[in-house]
């Protein structure tokens, strides 16, 4: 099977329209996974047969603003979802930080070499934009780590960070990453409106870094989570080595003990 994670921030008069059509449309076409419609765009995981998915991304593609559809492709041996969901809400990946206009706002796209060089400036302040079980399977080396354990609790962190910043009377350059690339769209989005000039966000996430970036010279330590059954991949998009806990869905290194939250007995 063909795995597609894509998304595409673009202005959608009627969210809800298009996710009926596209509901229809993956149902004919035998798909599983998740799309999330918003007036602020479209973003999703979806999986199905080659013919299929390029069937999806071609309907996408077509909507407004949706030619520059952003997609990113793996494979599997079996279906990595249950079903299919079409979802409408009110933000594509949700920050709750008021109004941000990723489209014009986003920082500067970064590509994979690029990004490189920015990692060896000490001057850039480099931020691993996602949750904390995700950034302890693996990060880039020299990576601030939020601690948080929902992308709603980034706005938050980043203004404590950034008041810090002025005190120090610092302005830095500001590298920000995430899985794919959509959690930067807005994050970088966010550092701007908060006044902060040099954003950069790598382009595609940390999955095409993996894709493209030869080992020999990656900066990248440990696996990338991923929200679907391969759990983590490494270079080259190859599975890596956790697991997830069947008890709290927290991700493990599959050789390590695993002290789950859910499964552990209260202390009376």
């Amino acid at each position: 099977m063909i795995i597609a994670a894509l998304y595409r921030f673009a202005r959608f008069d009627d969210p809800d329209l298009m996710a009926a059509s596209l509901s229809a449309l993956c149902a004919n076409l035998g798909t599983c996974g998740t799309l999330i419609l918003a007036k602020e765009g479209i973003n999703g995981t979806v999986a199905g047969s080659a013919k299929g998915i390029d069937a999806l991304i071609a309907h996408i593609r077509a909507l407004p603003d949706c030619a520059d559809l952003d997609v990113k492709y793996a494979t599997a041996d079996s279906p990595p979802f249950a079903r299919m969901k079409v979802k409408v809400k009110a933000e594509i990946v949700t920050l709750g930080a008021g109004d941000l206009d990723p489209a014009a706002q986003a920082g500067t796209h970064i590509d994979p070499v690029e990004w490189n060089a920015l990692l060896a400036d000490p001057d850039t302040i480099v931020i691993d934009t996602r949750n904390a079980y995700e950034v302890a399977c693996g990060t880039f080396d020299r990576a601030l780590d939020p601690g948080t354990r929902s992308f709603r609790e980034f706005p938050a962190w980043f203004d404590d960070f950034a008041a810090r910043l002025r005190d120090q009377g610092r302005s830095p350059k500001i590298a920000m990453f995430c899985t794919g690339g959509i959690r930067c769209e807005k994050s970088t989005a966010l550092a701007k409106a908060r006044g902060f000039d040099q954003v950069y966000h790598l382009r595609g996430g940390i999955l095409r870094y993996l894709e493209e970036m030869p080992v020999e010279d990656s900066r990248w330590q440990g696996d990338c989570y991923v929200f679907d059954e391969r759990v983590a991949v490494t270079h080259g998009l190859m599975p890596g080595s956790h697991v997830s806990c069947p008890d709290c869905g927290l991700p493990y290194p599959r050789d390590r003990d695993h002290l789950c939250p859910e499964a552990t007995p209260q202390a009376v």
